[in-house]
């Protein structure tokens, strides 16, 4: 081997290494760059990332209305001194005073929205509206500490309203969950793996199992020193419509697997696990009511009357729900962990040998007189501000409001219109991506979200060009080639799949983060690069395929 080509190799290496989205990275400096010509008004198309181009507008003028009458009611208070002093909300005439705002401020944007939110909450939830407003006032000023830490109290009900409607829907549901409010989707991700291995509920060298492919941290954190864990991985492919087949669900049987870990609708390829999978899963549970469940749901709410595993193993499941997604709010990060009251995290830990019980009940009896009972989720809570900072946990109470109005702004709209509309939106991108790079597009499965694609290359091209094809592509080309050529030739940059846990080369595409225009360029781009490999192909081996051909 030449020095060139130990250098391309160690390269190909060290990028192989790299999670997608420092990946991502790599692709975005080629599609800047490069010898290759562009027309100069040729901007690149970056589908790597699944921040939506969307946002929820409703909720957000409410929570800058409500901003202002809280600022109304704070100014109510040491109002003789000049220096711009301020003070808490009073409860007493909050209602009324918030009324009169309301009349005040008639047909600004925002307004209808916290009359009836108000309305919603006492009429329908039974809550007291002057209650709400004073929780809702002091935490839009930020003016105290998250009381209780965990989640303030109407909050948690009014959102744990909301994941009931999302997430469990008309599915039957015994009991009540408890919710923990943090800062997005990671940080339930980060808190959970922390406590489960802090309270023995994950060792190093135990097996927990994945649901394959998965968002690419659920791969990479059993790996680090901190868990050094074995994964087992259940696999979907794309011939299966991305559902995992009896026998890999059967791996969760072995009693070596302490946890399983899935992101449903699964991403990249956003499809929902079907009913039959779920209802296999929940029934692996009663054989085995040790096992822990941890399901993502994020991408939930884009799908059609969605149930998550949570409704199907209320007792076994760690439900985590981001709001990010949903309502265009990645910046806001704001996120919930959700467990049954009657969980087996509470079992298991009750269940421990003697000494690891003494040794956390050190660990948490500077904030309990009671510490070996302290509920799994509430030891969430101390462990995330590492248990000395327990008094000053909890997500930030602004943010806690916000994710408040998002919910009743989906409680509320019970025609569904603001689901619909993204669902429109994210399907036609879909559509006219396919209709470019010459897929034949099909919309008939009732698992699709969309809210990403991937485009599984061997795959297609073997349904297309044959096997043999497929085998001369992987034979004279490298793995991450076709994702560079089209940062550097298009300026479009795509996340590879394999950094998710697919099977085959491919390339995750967001249909959430651009304009339909942009997803035809994309398109384009990638029918024209695939007509390159076709014609190098029929130029090496004589062969006549089709360039044209659908996909």
């Amino acid at each position: 081997m030449s020095k060139s080509e130990k250098m391309e190799a160690g390269k190909a290496a060290r990028l192989a290494a790299l999670s997608p989205f420092e990946f991502k990275d790599e692709l975005i400096k080629a599609a800047g760059g490069g010898a290759v010509q562009r027309p100069a008004n040729l901007s690149m198309l970056n589908a790597g990332r699944g921040n939506p181009n969307f946002v929820a507008t409703i909720p957000r003028h409410g929570f800058w209305q409500l901003g202002l009458f809280a600022m109304r009611e704070a100014e109510r208070s040491f109002a003789y001194m000049p220096e711009g002093l301020g003070g808490f909300p009073k409860r007493d005439g909050l209602a009324e005073r918030f009324e009169l705002f309301l009349r005040e401020n008639k047909g600004v944007p925002g307004i209808d929205f916290l009359a009836s939110a108000v309305s919603y909450v006492r009429d329908q939830l039974g809550l007291s509206e002057g209650d709400f407003l004073y929780e809702m006032c002091e935490g839009i000023l930020a003016s105290n500490y998250p009381v209780p830490d965990r989640m303030l109290k109407l909050s948690e009900i009014i959102v744990g309203q909301y994941l009931r409607r999302e997430m469990i829907g008309r599915h039957p549901f015994v009991g009540e969950f408890d919710l923990f409010a943090v800062e997005g989707g990671t940080a339930a991700m980060t808190y959970i793996f922390n406590t489960m291995r802090e309270n023995r509920l994950i060792k190093p060298g135990d097996t927990i199992a994945l649901g394959m492919p998965i968002f690419t941290p659920y791969i990479e954190i059993p790996r680090l020193n901190d868990y050094q864990l074995n994964v087992v991985n259940l696999n979907a492919g794309v011939e299966s419509n991305w559902q995992y087949s009896k026998k890999e669900l059967d791996k969760l049987r072995d009693p070596k697997v302490k946890a399983f870990f899935l992101v449903n609708p699964s991403n990249p390829p956003s499809v929902r696990i079907s009913d039959e999978s779920l209802q296999q899963i929940a029934d692996i549970v009663k054989e085995r009511p040790d096992l822990i469940l941890l399901t993502d749901d994020v991408y939930g709410t884009f799908a059609d009357d969605f149930v998550s595993l949570f409704a199907l193993a209320p007792k076994n499941t760690i439900l985590v729900y981001s709001f990010s997604k949903y309502f265009g709010a990645t910046g806001w990060r704001l996120g919930t962990i959700a467990t049954h009251r009657d969980n087996v995290l509470d079992r298991l830990i009750a269940e421990l040998p003697k000494d690891v019980k003494k040794e956390l009940h050190t660990r948490y009896e500077s904030i309990t007189t009671e510490p070996d009972e302290l509920k799994f989720i509430d030891r969430l809570v101390a462990d995330s501000r590492t248990v000395a900072l327990n008094h000053t946990a909890g997500l930030s109470t602004p943010q806690q409001v916000q994710m408040v109005l998002f919910s009743l702004f989906s409680l509320m709209d019970t025609p569904d219109s603001y689901k619909c509309a993204l669902k429109r939106l994210i399907r036609n991108r879909k559509r006219v991506l396919y209709e470019e790079i010459g897929i034949s597009f099909e919309d008939d499965d009732p698992n699709q979200v969309d809210y990403y694609t991937i485009l599984d290359m061997e795959f297609l091209s073997e349904r297309a060009y044959g096997r043999e094809f497929v085998e001369w592509i992987i034979k004279n080309t490298e793995p991450s080639e076709l994702l560079f050529r089209l940062a550097r030739e298009a300026r479009v940059v795509l996340l590879p799949g394999r950094g998710f846990g697919t099977p085959h080369p491919s390339g995750r595409v967001s249909l959430a983060n651009l304009n339909e225009s942009d997803y035809r360029k994309i398109g384009q781009a990638i029918r024209t690069l695939l007509a390159d490999y076709v014609d190098r192909y029929n130029n090496a081996t004589g062969k006549k395929l089709d360039k044209n051909k659908v996909l």
